[in-house]
């Protein structure tokens, strides 16, 4: 099975995946402040609990459903390239993630264990030569869906962290 056909299915399947039991018993407060974190296999089950948990938590900060489909979008990209390009499916590695609302921002931070990724080495995916490949499209999604996106490296894996900064309630109509 194609990866493009396994992340569809996986798309499809988010909305009715189970947030992690971690998540559950540490729940991000609706919808102020709170912080969750869990660690699952390398897996592409563990992808869509790392969305749904996201989606959660980002409609329990009252987000509207355009701005979650994003959201869910980023976090499922990135969850993906842990998975996939990080961990490369090793199922003796885990990805960690961290879920937090802090009552004017949602931070989700998702990181491997894999050998590290140097994001200035990624090819632009808007580059002539790059228009037509199948992948490549992931950290672009994640940065042009996400307010702040940063990378760190962990010796071995690296984290990224995206950051959604909640309009205040005033701004919200």
């Amino acid at each position: 099975m194609k990866l493009a056909s396994k992340v569809g299915e996986g798309r499809r399947d988010a909305a009715k995946a189970p947030v992690p039991e971690e998540a559950d018993t540490n729940p991000v407060n609706a919808p102020r402040e709170g912080r969750t974190s869990f660690s699952l296999s390398s897996t592409m089950e563990s992808v869509s609990e790392v969305e749904a948990a996201a989606d959660k938590m980002a409609e329990e900060a009252g987000l509207d459903e355009d701005e979650r489909f994003r959201i869910g979008m980023a976090v499922r990209e990135a969850a993906v390239n842990a998975v996939l390009h990080g961990n490369e499916y090793d199922p003796g590695k885990q990805i960690n993630v961290s879920l937090e609302n802090t009552g004017s921002s949602l931070v989700i931070s998702i990181a491997d264990q894999g050998k590290g990724l140097d994001p200035d080495s990624i090819p632009d995916p808007l580059a002539p030569e790059n228009l037509l490949r199948g992948t490549g499209r992931g950290i672009f999604l994640i940065r042009s869906f996400m307010d702040e996106v940063h990378f760190r490296q962990l010796h071995p894996g690296t984290e990224l962290t995206m950051v959604k900064h909640l309009a205040p309630v005033a701004e919200k109509s």
